[in-house]
């Protein structure tokens, strides 16, 4: 059997809103999407690059999103948010401990053993965010806030105990 250690962690999916044109624009977009994870994470894998491809399609091509896993612009992913904010992105998916104390009120969800459901977790933090976070991400328009239980998985030997000297 498998062990694992429980952790949590927050994702931030930003978009930086002025860089967005009003709904009855007909001009053509291209957001940059950039991310720390490689293309092979399930977020990037399953939300992200479906995402794209839906926006491009809705828009009948009018929106096109060309995504940068692996950190691929550059910069580190602490730096994520100040890419969107300017301008070098146009949308980030980050987590907020990377930028500790700019997202203060989200960090408490990145610690771990903090929730038993992942689904009333995320539903939370879609309530709470707006009613409550709306001057935190300014000048960000947020696309998603989510929080998930990870795990620390082995393939050899099982960690059954903490021991500095192991």
């Amino acid at each position: 059997m498998t062990r694992h250690i429980q952790t949590v962690a927050a994702g931030v999916f930003a978009l930086c809103s002025a860089l967005i044109p009003g709904a009855g624009s007909a001009q053509e977009v291209t957001l940059r999407v950039h991310s720390f994870l490689p293309p092979v994470a399930n977020p990037m894998k399953h939300y992200v690059t479906p995402w794209a491809q839906k926006i491009e399609k809705e828009s009948g091509g009018r929106i096109k999103v060309q995504v940068f896993p692996s950190m691929q612009l550059g910069g580190k992913a602490e730096q994520l948010l100040t890419q969107v904010r300017d301008g070098v992105v146009d949308v980030a998916w980050t987590l907020p401990g990377f930028t500790p104390g700019v997202m203060p009120k989200l960090e408490i969800f990145e610690l771990p053993f903090l929730h038993r459901s992942t689904n009333a977790t995320v539903r939370s933090l879609q309530e709470y965010v707006p009613k409550y976070m709306k001057k935190d991400f300014e000048p960000y328009h947020v696309l998603l806030v989510h929080c998930h239980a990870g795990a620390l998985f082995m393939t050899k030997e099982p960690i059954n105990k903490v021991d500095s000297k192991a």
